[in-house]
């Protein structure tokens, strides 16, 4: 493929996702508009929306794809004695914005500010917001002494949760929202999008992109129960 295809606003048909470039890994195709229609057509497909203000809509499949089983969610001893201290409260499903909103702030590292939630535009909030209303988008909250600390949010098709971003200003607040997700709302498999050291650790892996969407085919008659 040598150039970039655009999705006409008339034709909500994505192209192939063999389509997908290599550079930058996996980018498909790129419209002027979102919508929670389209979003929901794209991740049956294996296709995700990424990108920024001033940015047409790009939407991404790469190949191999990172995935969590979550009877592979890896727990150190560190986090357990976090997990046992009862430190947290989670709950899903009440602050739903709120999380996306965090998810978006800019974060902090030892260089100063960095640009890891700006993908979530003003638009992709609207979206989203609209497909947690009809069912699809969820959040999954960790709350301490009644604040709001740390989160995730994602799309649940079948029993498949799309892991979109999560977000942390407590140790292990995050990641104590992912063990959450993986033991007791148990979906079949967390679709981490793109490989990172940090999902590694986590006990996230790849596979090829073809198996992904095999398994999203085969999983849309389940169900997963968000409580």
């Amino acid at each position: 493929m040598s150039q970039l295809i655009w999705l006409e606003e008339n034709n909500f048909q994505f192209p192939a996702v063999s389509e997908a470039l290599t550079e930058p890994d996996g980018l498909l195709t790129a419209s002027e508009y979102l919508s929670p229609e389209l979003v929901i057509d794209a991740y049956s497909q294996g296709i995700f929306p990424w990108y920024s203000d001033g940015q047409p809509v790009l939407w991404w499949s790469p190949d191999p794809r990172c995935i969590l089983y979550p009877d592979k969610f890896h727990i150190s001893r560190s986090f357990r004695r976090t997990l046992n201290s009862g430190a947290f409260d989670i709950r899903t499903d009440t602050a739903f914005k709120e999380v996306m909103l965090a998810c978006a702030a800019p974060r902090s590292n030892k260089t100063g500010p960095d640009e890891a939630g700006t993908w979530i535009t003003d638009t992709m909030l609207a979206v989203y917001c609209q497909l947690h209303d009809t069912g699809y988008g969820h959040s999954i909250e960790c709350w301490h002494d009644g604040q709001l600390v740390g989160g995730m949010y994602g799309l649940v098709l079948g029993d498949i949760f799309f892991g979109e971003s999560m977000f942390s200003t407590m140790r292990d607040a995050s990641k104590a929202a992912m063990h959450y997700l993986c033991t007791t709302i148990n979906p079949y498999l967390v679709d981490a999008q793109v490989y990172s050291d940090h999902l590694h650790t986590l006990g996230a892996e790849e596979i090829d992109r073809r198996e992904f969407i095999n398994i999203i085919k085969a999983r849309s008659t389940f169900s997963l129960n968000i409580r």
